[in-house]
């Protein structure tokens, strides 16, 4: 037999809710933090299908917003609704309609960087990153609650710290965020780790970026 499947008003109608804590977070000023607007009923048909009650901070952002825009746009953490920003569920490909069969076939995608790095959750609850300069999957050896008040706390600045350069915040304000910044020499070799300022840059659909990087060592 397979798991339970819980209701909409399950997931929604919890003590405790996990949004108050992000709010707080964000209001701490820890980071630049936009939250995108959210449109209710998309929010509540992902929530459902994703199976989390909005008591964790995953169910809270799905719930409660279109998205996360942290750090001045460079970092973008997935929401229940989409537009500008894609939604949790379009980036992981949710089915259209409520299938309860149906689950994420390896890790969860829960945000991308302007670089075209990737935030997923493991089956273990473990938030993974896949960097763009090293094209390797990192364990960052805690969960998604953690590793989301740890970037609202200022972490990017610190997490990023050796692939800023000066006018990086110009570039990124002209960015949509469906879009993220190709570089060459690429990220991942010599010449461009050691001289990101020197790269060429350009914006290029976050899809595109991801292809590009996974054929980066072909």
């Amino acid at each position: 037999m397979g798991e339970i499947v819980r209701g909409i008003a399950e997931l929604v109608e919890v003590d405790d809710p996990g949004w108050p804590v992000v709010t707080d977070a964000i209001g701490a000023g820890g980071t630049e933090c936009v939250v995108l607007p959210p449109d209710l009923e998309r929010c509540r048909a992902t929530l459902l299908q994703l199976q989390v009650t909005a008591r964790s901070l995953l169910g809270a952002v799905v719930l409660n917003s279109g998205g996360l825009v942290l750090h001045h746009g460079w970092l973008r953490v997935y929401g229940g609704s989409g537009g500008e920003l894609p939604s949790l569920a379009e980036v992981n490909g949710f089915p259209a309609q409520f299938d309860p069969a149906w689950a994420p076939q390896a890790r969860l995608v829960v945000a991308h960087d302007v670089l075209g790095g990737v935030f997923t959750l493991d089956g273990s609850g473990e938030v993974v990153y896949f960097g763009p300069d090293t094209l390797e999957q990192v364990g960052l050896g805690g969960g998604h609650s953690q590793w989301l008040l740890w970037l609202l706390d200022g972490g990017a600045e610190t997490f990023y710290a050796e692939l800023f350069w000066p006018s990086w915040q110009e570039e990124v304000a002209e960015l949509g965020l469906r879009d993220g910044i190709s570089m060459y020499p690429p990220l991942w070799s010599k010449e461009g780790r050691e001289n990101i300022a020197g790269t060429s840059r350009k914006a290029v659909p976050m899809r595109e970026l991801h292809s590009l990087h996974l054929g980066g060592e072909a």
